[in-house]
Protein backbone atom coordinates (compact mmCIF):
# COMPACT_ATOMS: atom_id res chain seq x y z
CA UNK A 1 0.00 0.00 0.00
CA UNK A 2 1.39 3.27 -0.64
CA UNK A 3 3.79 2.27 -3.18
CA UNK A 4 2.77 2.52 -6.88
CA UNK A 5 4.11 1.72 -10.45
CA UNK A 6 2.94 4.84 -12.44
CA UNK A 7 5.48 4.49 -15.16
CA UNK A 8 7.58 1.90 -17.25
CA UNK A 9 10.87 2.68 -15.93
CA UNK A 10 9.73 1.58 -12.39
CA UNK A 11 8.32 -1.46 -13.14
CA UNK A 12 10.45 -4.51 -12.62
CA UNK A 13 9.91 -8.07 -13.12
CA UNK A 14 11.27 -10.30 -10.26
CA UNK A 15 13.86 -13.08 -11.05
CA UNK A 16 11.99 -16.37 -11.88
CA UNK A 17 8.64 -14.50 -12.81
CA UNK A 18 8.97 -15.48 -16.33
CA UNK A 19 10.32 -18.76 -15.99
CA UNK A 20 7.53 -19.25 -13.49
CA UNK A 21 4.94 -18.36 -16.01
CA UNK A 22 6.22 -20.29 -18.76
CA UNK A 23 6.21 -22.94 -16.56
CA UNK A 24 2.39 -22.86 -15.95
CA UNK A 25 1.89 -21.95 -19.63
CA UNK A 26 3.87 -24.97 -20.76
CA UNK A 27 1.53 -27.24 -17.90
CA UNK A 28 -1.72 -25.84 -19.76
CA UNK A 29 -2.79 -23.54 -16.91
CA UNK A 30 -4.25 -20.20 -17.92
CA UNK A 31 -2.19 -17.19 -15.96
CA UNK A 32 -4.72 -13.88 -15.01
CA UNK A 33 -3.23 -11.41 -12.89
CA UNK A 34 -6.15 -9.94 -10.62
CA UNK A 35 -4.43 -6.62 -8.92
CA UNK A 36 -5.73 -4.27 -6.50
CA UNK A 37 -4.66 -0.32 -8.71
CA UNK A 38 -5.76 2.31 -5.91
CA UNK A 39 -3.04 4.40 -7.88
CA UNK A 40 -6.07 5.01 -10.45
CA UNK A 41 -8.76 6.99 -8.27
CA UNK A 42 -5.81 8.61 -6.35
CA UNK A 43 -5.40 10.40 -9.88
CA UNK A 44 -1.38 9.16 -10.24
CA UNK A 45 -2.12 7.10 -13.65
CA UNK A 46 -5.25 7.16 -15.89
CA UNK A 47 -6.48 3.69 -16.60
CA UNK A 48 -5.46 4.34 -20.25
CA UNK A 49 -1.62 4.64 -19.06
CA UNK A 50 -2.27 1.80 -16.49
CA UNK A 51 -3.35 -0.16 -20.03
CA UNK A 52 -0.02 0.34 -21.79
CA UNK A 53 2.57 -0.67 -18.61
CA UNK A 54 -0.15 -4.04 -18.45
CA UNK A 55 0.35 -3.83 -21.87
CA UNK A 56 4.37 -3.02 -21.81
CA UNK A 57 4.38 -5.97 -19.12
CA UNK A 58 2.92 -8.36 -20.86
CA UNK A 59 5.16 -7.94 -23.97
CA UNK A 60 8.29 -8.25 -21.95
CA UNK A 61 7.31 -11.49 -20.18
CA UNK A 62 6.49 -13.24 -23.92
CA UNK A 63 10.14 -12.07 -25.14
CA UNK A 64 11.04 -14.71 -22.46
CA UNK A 65 8.50 -16.82 -23.22
CA UNK A 66 6.02 -16.39 -20.60
CA UNK A 67 2.00 -15.38 -21.52
CA UNK A 68 -0.17 -13.87 -19.41
CA UNK A 69 -4.13 -14.41 -20.65
CA UNK A 70 -5.52 -11.57 -19.00
CA UNK A 71 -5.22 -8.50 -16.51
CA UNK A 72 -8.24 -7.25 -14.04
CA UNK A 73 -7.49 -4.60 -11.79
CA UNK A 74 -9.71 -2.62 -9.06
CA UNK A 75 -9.16 1.14 -9.97
CA UNK A 76 -11.25 2.03 -6.65
CA UNK A 77 -10.15 3.75 -2.97
CA UNK A 78 -9.87 1.54 -0.60
CA UNK A 79 -13.17 3.21 1.00
CA UNK A 80 -16.27 3.44 0.60
CA UNK A 81 -15.94 -0.84 -0.10
CA UNK A 82 -16.55 -1.87 -3.96
CA UNK A 83 -16.95 -5.83 -4.82
CA UNK A 84 -13.53 -5.79 -6.93
CA UNK A 85 -11.09 -4.51 -4.42
CA UNK A 86 -9.22 -7.72 -3.14
CA UNK A 87 -9.51 -9.50 -0.76
CA UNK A 88 -12.81 -9.06 -1.88
CA UNK A 89 -13.71 -11.98 -4.73
CA UNK A 90 -15.02 -9.53 -7.21
CA UNK A 91 -12.53 -9.57 -10.07
CA UNK A 92 -11.81 -13.74 -9.48
CA UNK A 93 -15.44 -14.33 -9.58
CA UNK A 94 -15.51 -11.96 -13.27
CA UNK A 95 -12.41 -13.54 -14.38
CA UNK A 96 -14.49 -16.73 -13.39
CA UNK A 97 -17.10 -15.83 -15.68
CA UNK A 98 -15.50 -14.38 -18.78
CA UNK A 99 -12.73 -17.22 -18.81
CA UNK A 100 -15.04 -20.53 -18.19
CA UNK A 101 -12.79 -21.01 -15.02
CA UNK A 102 -13.61 -23.55 -11.84
CA UNK A 103 -12.20 -21.50 -8.92
CA UNK A 104 -12.92 -24.49 -6.77
CA UNK A 105 -9.96 -25.94 -9.23
CA UNK A 106 -7.86 -22.88 -9.10
CA UNK A 107 -4.76 -21.19 -7.70
CA UNK A 108 -4.56 -17.34 -6.13
CA UNK A 109 -0.85 -16.61 -5.75
CA UNK A 110 -0.03 -13.86 -4.07
CA UNK A 111 2.46 -11.56 -1.25
CA UNK A 112 -0.26 -10.30 0.87
CA UNK A 113 -2.97 -11.35 3.08
CA UNK A 114 -5.70 -9.42 0.76
CA UNK A 115 -4.51 -11.84 -1.99
CA UNK A 116 -4.75 -15.23 0.62
CA UNK A 117 -7.82 -13.94 1.18
CA UNK A 118 -9.42 -12.74 -1.69
CA UNK A 119 -8.37 -16.62 -3.22
CA UNK A 120 -10.28 -17.57 0.29
CA UNK A 121 -13.31 -15.69 -0.47
CA UNK A 122 -13.81 -16.99 -3.90
CA UNK A 123 -13.16 -20.48 -3.50
CA UNK A 124 -9.22 -21.21 -4.50
CA UNK A 125 -6.43 -22.80 -3.18
CA UNK A 126 -3.47 -20.22 -2.34
CA UNK A 127 -0.32 -19.56 -2.02
CA UNK A 128 1.32 -16.88 -0.60
CA UNK A 129 4.68 -15.28 -1.45
CA UNK A 130 6.43 -14.74 1.87
CA UNK A 131 7.07 -16.64 5.04
CA UNK A 132 4.47 -14.67 7.73
CA UNK A 133 1.12 -15.18 6.87
CA UNK A 134 -1.40 -13.76 9.64
CA UNK A 135 -3.65 -16.20 11.32
CA UNK A 136 -6.59 -13.98 9.30
CA UNK A 137 -6.24 -16.98 6.30
CA UNK A 138 -3.55 -19.31 6.50
CA UNK A 139 -2.60 -19.73 2.95
CA UNK A 140 -2.89 -23.76 1.39
CA UNK A 141 1.08 -23.36 0.42
CA UNK A 142 3.80 -20.62 1.61
CA UNK A 143 6.87 -19.99 -1.27
CA UNK A 144 9.54 -17.77 -1.30
CA UNK A 145 8.85 -16.98 -4.72
CA UNK A 146 6.67 -17.60 -7.73
CA UNK A 147 8.89 -20.02 -9.32
CA UNK A 148 8.90 -22.07 -5.78
CA UNK A 149 5.23 -21.61 -5.75
CA UNK A 150 4.85 -22.63 -9.39
CA UNK A 151 6.81 -26.04 -8.75
CA UNK A 152 5.02 -26.49 -5.59
CA UNK A 153 1.59 -26.37 -7.66
CA UNK A 154 2.72 -28.58 -10.58
CA UNK A 155 4.53 -31.12 -8.31
CA UNK A 156 0.92 -31.58 -6.41
CA UNK A 157 -0.53 -31.70 -10.10
CA UNK A 158 1.99 -34.25 -11.18
CA UNK A 159 1.00 -36.49 -7.93
CA UNK A 160 -2.27 -36.09 -8.89
CA UNK A 161 -2.18 -37.23 -12.58
CA UNK A 162 0.23 -40.22 -11.55
CA UNK A 163 -2.75 -41.12 -9.22
CA UNK A 164 -4.94 -40.90 -11.54
CA UNK A 165 -2.69 -43.06 -14.07
CA UNK A 166 -2.70 -45.49 -11.46
CA UNK A 167 -5.85 -45.67 -10.36
CA UNK A 168 -7.76 -45.24 -13.72
CA UNK A 169 -9.65 -42.63 -12.06
CA UNK A 170 -9.45 -38.70 -11.90
CA UNK A 171 -7.96 -36.88 -9.58
CA UNK A 172 -11.61 -35.39 -8.48
CA UNK A 173 -12.88 -39.04 -8.86
CA UNK A 174 -11.27 -40.55 -5.42
CA UNK A 175 -13.21 -37.62 -3.32
CA UNK A 176 -16.04 -37.02 -4.89
CA UNK A 177 -18.72 -38.36 -7.35
CA UNK A 178 -17.79 -37.74 -11.07
CA UNK A 179 -17.89 -34.46 -12.30
CA UNK A 180 -17.74 -32.68 -15.97
CA UNK A 181 -13.95 -31.65 -16.60
CA UNK A 182 -13.00 -28.49 -15.57
CA UNK A 183 -10.23 -25.91 -15.84
CA UNK A 184 -6.98 -25.22 -13.39
CA UNK A 185 -5.91 -21.87 -13.40
CA UNK A 186 -3.92 -19.67 -11.72
CA UNK A 187 -4.06 -16.08 -10.32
Amino acid sequence: EGEYVTRWEEMEILPGVPAAITLLNQSGMPVIVVSNQRCVAKGLITDAALGDLHRRMCDALALAGATIDAIYYCPHEAEPPCACRKPQPGMLFDAARDHDIDLSNSWMIGDSQADVEAGKNAGCKTAMLANNPSSRAIPDRMASSLLEATRQILAEQDIAVTRQKQTGKRHSDLNTAPQAPRKQNLW
